[in-house]
């Protein structure tokens, strides 16, 4: 198994919605909500630095680099950076989760590519 550096960790209480907020949002301009759909909160930033939700943020627009375990630093992502999101919800005697989403970062085509 691969060793991640965890980046930052937040908690949707600091949402500026709630959840049932933002169903409403969605739904009142008559968007209709159908079983299975998704809806995203967008970044979310916590009240200190450990859990901002964004290398924008974190890095304070990259002026400030965030130390790697590997001993490389990071302002923003780079060409074969994997990155791993695991998002949970827990209560009384529960936890309920959608495991890992994981992507690297390939590098962009060559513009000669898109040049007839």
């Amino acid at each position: 198994m691969e060793k991640y550096d965890m980046i930052t960790k937040s908690n949707m209480k600091h949402l500026y919605y709630s959840v049932p907020q933002t169903i409403a949002h969605h739904s009142v301009t008559g968007c209709n909500m159908g079983t299975g759909d998704m809806l995203g909160t967008g970044t979310i930033s916590g009240t200190d630095k450990s859990a901002y939700g964004c290398l924008i943020e974190l890095t304070w627009k990259g002026t400030q680099p965030i130390q790697m375990s590997s001993g490389e630093e990071r302002k923003f992502l780079q060409d074969g950076d994997t990155i791993m999101m695991r998002g949970i919800c827990e209560g009384e005697g529960y936890t309920i989760g959608f495991g890992e989403a994981t992507g690297t970062i390939i590098p962009a085509l060559d513009e000669s590519f898109y040049q007839p």
